[in-house]
């Protein structure tokens, strides 16, 4: 589990292609001090699994459906990358709860500076639109952001010098591929609503069908 707090920005060092995977070799001296097989690491708001460390580096292999459903595999050496260690029990939890599986990716579509931050208009599927609200949590390449405006086919972030220095967020530009990943309760209550309306449902069909055998 992530917070969505970038701890560093981050660097590939290499891509070896594996047919059906490949294995990506990043730098990263401060998500690395502590780091040792098996442990994760999220890059660029995906959580990967290190493979090795050393010298500040670590591997990680990533599969077919990671770099199908995220923007990873559009990376090449030398792209910068945002990197965030698995938040520790009983600490603060700065942003919100945030597990590295993106739900999909976005566009960035416009970009509009302002005196001391800048608005960014991000293009995103319609099957997410229905978990993005306005004042809402969403993860944005592994960053916690807060929604400034939701449409049916894009929403509004604003990011402050912070976030624009020290993330990827600050490079990208108007048509790169932004992963992202939707406020976790929103799926979860989704999921229990539309339960709780069949099971009603269903409840009031045995009832109907008792009545007719009466």
């Amino acid at each position: 589990m992530f917070t969505g707090i970038v701890e560093e920005l981050g660097e590939v060092v290499a891509i070896e292609n594996l047919g059906d995977s490949s294995r990506f070799r990043l730098r990263g001296p401060v998500v690395t001090e502590d780091a040792k097989h098996g442990d994760s690491i999220a890059v660029n708001g995906v959580c990967l699994t290190v493979v090795e460390t050393g010298d500040g580096e670590f591997t990680a292999d990533v599969m077919a459906e990671t770099l199908n459903r995220s923007s990873l595999g559009a990376l090449a050496a030398g792209s910068q990358v945002n990197l965030e260690r698995p938040m520790a029990l009983g600490g603060r939890l700065g942003g919100h709860l945030v597990q590295g599986h993106v739900d999909g990716t976005g566009t960035i579509a416009a970009r509009t500076p302002g005196e001391h931050w800048e608005i960014v208009k991000i293009a995103l599927p319609a099957a997410l639109a229905r978990y993005v609200v306005e004042k809402g949590s969403i993860t944005v390449d592994g960053v916690s952001l807060t929604v400034v405006d939701a449409a049916d086919d894009h929403f509004t972030i604003s990011l402050i010098p912070t976030t624009l220095d020290l993330t990827t967020l600050g490079i990208k530009q108007v048509g790169d591929p932004v992963n992202l990943e939707v406020d976790i309760l929103a799926k979860y209550v989704e999921r229990l609503l539309g339960q709780g309306t069949s099971q009603a449902a269903d409840l009031k069909d045995i009832e109907e069908i008792k009545e007719m055998d009466r």
